[in-house]
């Protein structure tokens, strides 16, 4: 039987050391888990990409409990199911159904997409060594500083200004279809954009590799002799493309972002990635949460395994303005905390935003009919729960584990006020 000590704990998270991670103390991955554990030491030339707050088995967290043994977090949950919440409990079998983590881009993530429920499914049984399991991943990015991705395919009007201005994009995507695309825009039937889109991208992603090269060879050459000469390049959005040049030279990626919107968001800024939405992360660092999956579907600006049919046929392509990706959270005042809750439509996560003003000295976190898990980026305090025989001493990196239907209490260190990001089930 679990001990009453054992409803709220603290836990020892995972790091992924990918290509695409800022390195050393730049990284707000390395600087979160420095500041959680005083035995992390940082390396002052290791790319720290991702934090890994849940139950994967890719990068399990642990348990830390005073005079315990540590014990996986998995362990733990298949063994107290009760714990997550009935509903969850229900839903997902006994599963924790979310996957918590912190972002730190230096370098592009690839062209991607995730599959569907049933496409996962199909995904896995048909290619396990690169779909390794079966579950959905939708995911939802809050960005904890200027933070750019791509998003979503662009309005068909900006796709095709594109194709009549820059020459090599028509080149790459073919004169036949690029005058389709164009003729397209000019259409008010959403049908017709869709498929005049998916005939471009598809074109495009399927292009000779170096016919791709030599044609973004001559535009980036174009647009850093516009830079020397005039500065603005701008309108062929070369912040991005010399950006990716630098990092995959010669990369169809290169081109896609005349088909993706460009997001730059601001601290506190989120967007929500469904189902086979289009999406590359960029630069800067932010919060995920996402199913408890790890499916990913490439086709550009990775060493990774890319799978160009599949993407192309599995995505969206309906296009929409770049602000209609923000996703808009609720916000209300709750025990003197400002908060914003972040609730997608599905099941597997909702996150929920905590600011504890400067100057409150004590407040609570709700308790919740699902399991959460909680990390605080600023500032420090004391949590107290009826279960606890000893307070947990909370600051920047702590990272907790708060089962369902349990209230904690905070008590301040300081008067300047806590962030604290909480992710929970949506069910």
């Amino acid at each position: 039987m679990p001990t009453m000590q054992e409803a709220v704990f603290e836990l020892k998270c995972a790091s992924q050391n990918y290509h695409w991670g800022k390195i050393g103390k730049d990284s707000e991955v390395a600087s979160l888990l420095s500041s959680g554990n005083s035995s992390f030491v940082v390396e002052d030339q290791t790319r720290y990409a991702e934090l890994w707050m849940g139950t994967h088995p890719s990068g399990p967290s642990v348990i830390v409990i005073p005079g315990k043994p540590s014990k996986p977090l998995s362990e733990w949950v298949s063994e107290n199911p009760d714990k997550l919440g009935n509903s969850v409990k229900e839903k997902f079998g006994g599963s924790l159904p979310f996957l918590f983590k912190v972002l730190s881009v230096d370098k592009s993530l690839s062209i991607q997409a995730h599959p569907n429920k049933s496409h996962a499914e199909e995904l896995h049984r048909r290619d396990p060594k690169n779909y390794k399991d079966p579950n959905h991943k939708p995911e939802m990015a809050i960005a904890l500083t200027d933070f750019t991705g791509l998003c979503g395919f662009r309005p068909i009007a900006e796709i095709a200004q594109f194709i009549k201005e820059i020459p090599e994009l028509k080149a790459v995507i073919g004169q036949e279809n690029g005058n389709k695309l164009v003729s397209a825009s000019q259409s008010d039937k959403s049908s017709v954009h869709e498929e005049a889109l998916r005939a471009s991208f598809s074109a495009l992603m399927r292009q000779d590799r170096d016919i791709v090269q030599t044609e973004l060879k001559k535009l980036v050459d174009r647009v850093k002799s516009i830079e020397t000469s005039e500065g603005d390049i701008s309108s062929y959005v070369g912040d991005i493309l010399l950006k990716l040049d630098r990092e995959f030279p010669g990369d169809v990626g290169g081109f896609s972002i005349y088909f993706l919107n460009v997001m730059r968001l601001h601290k506190g800024d989120t967007i929500f990635l469904e189902a086979n939405l289009p999406h590359a992360y960029l630069s800067g660092d932010c919060m995920e949460c996402m199913a408890c999956s790890d499916n990913v579907v490439r086709a550009g600006l990775t060493p990774k395994f890319i799978d160009t049919e599949t993407l192309v046929q599995m995505l969206n392509y309906n296009g929409k303005p770049a602000q209609d990706n923000i996703f808009q959270p609720s916000s209300v005042e709750e025990n003197g905390c400002n908060i914003r809750k972040f609730n997608p439509p599905i099941q597997d996560f909702a996150v929920t935003e905590i600011r504890i003003p400067a100057g409150v000295k004590c407040t609570n976190l709700a308790a919740m009919n699902s399991a959460s898990i909680v990390i605080c980026i600023k500032g420090t305090a004391s949590l107290n729960n009826q279960s606890l025989t000893q307070s947990i001493q909370v600051q920047r990196g702590t990272v907790l584990f708060i089962s369902a239907n349990e209230e904690t209490a905070l008590q301040m260190s300081s008067e300047n006020g806590m962030l604290l990001y909480r992710a929970h089930a949506g069910c």
